[in-house]
């Protein structure tokens, strides 16, 4: 159950098992393992980094939160997006553009979450 969702949940963040590993910190081949329901059982450790990454609850994650696969999916084309999408087209910005600047919003996950994990080694009392 747990690998099933970490791969839905990876899929839609659109990463690759690797590019997910590498921005949580964790073997690319213990991920695969989760997720081929090899290993069922990971550290809380383990969905810590996962989920910071994913930048969901620990909770979604496992699929125990009620409303986890509701919002998993769940985007809303509002007024508020229309305005924005036109205005930056108006201004001149590219479709190309915009993946970039995704691409950059991407890079800014991956920097954060990787301060984050260098924090989080950081807290554990030394052996």
């Amino acid at each position: 159950m747990v690998g099933e969702r970490l791969r839905e949940l990876r899929q839609e963040k659109g990463y690759s098992i690797s590019e997910l590993a590498e921005l949580a910190g964790v073997s690319k081949s213990y991920l695969s393992y989760i997720e081929r329901d090899v290993q069922k059982n990971p550290s809380l450790q383990f969905l810590k980094k996962i989920a910071l990454t994913l930048e969901i609850e620990i909770e979604d994650l496992l699929g125990s939160s009620p409303t986890a696969a509701d919002h998993s999916n769940e985007f809303i084309f509002d007024e508020e997006w229309s305005k924005l999408l036109h205005k930056a087209i108006e201004e001149g910005m590219s479709k190309n553009d915009f993946r970039e600047f995704r691409d950059y919003l991407k890079f800014q996950k991956w920097k954060n979450a990787k301060n984050q994990n260098i924090l989080i080694q950081e807290d554990k009392p030394n052996d």
